[in-house]
């Protein structure tokens, strides 16, 4: 059973940076995609950057140029960085992984607050 714990989290300035952290424990299959979600008070869940065991890399509208979603495979590790942070990037953060098999398994961590305001 795969666990997901995100770390990182808090409050910050407009124009000021945060990172993300999301570490994986009890195995993943190595066919994976990693995700980052946000989830804003009153808003859907909305898939911000996704990054495949491959490197294969997406982002938001919204957040390209400013974030940047890496992985360390060797450590099950998954990070965000953002920057120029707006008051819109307000949200619950959450690390998803998803082990590309037949049917696709999805494992969802417990969310980080990131809180943008001066």
């Amino acid at each position: 059973q795969v666990q997901l714990v995100e770390s990182g989290g808090g409050l910050a300035q407009p124009g000021g940076s945060l990172r993300l952290s999301c570490a994986a424990s009890g195995g993943i299959f190595s066919r994976n995609v990693m995700g980052w979600y946000r989830q804003a008070p009153g808003k859907q869940r909305e898939l911000v950057a996704p990054i495949t065991s491959g490197d294969i890399i997406n982002y938001v509208d919204s957040v390209k140029g400013r974030f940047t979603i890496s992985r360390d495979s060797a450590k099950n590790l998954v990070y965000l960085q953002m920057n120029s942070l707006e008051p819109e990037d307000t949200a619950v953060y959450y690390c998803n992984a998803l082990e590309l098999l037949i049917p696709v398994r999805s494992y969802w961590g417990q969310g980080t607050q990131v809180t943008v305001s001066s």
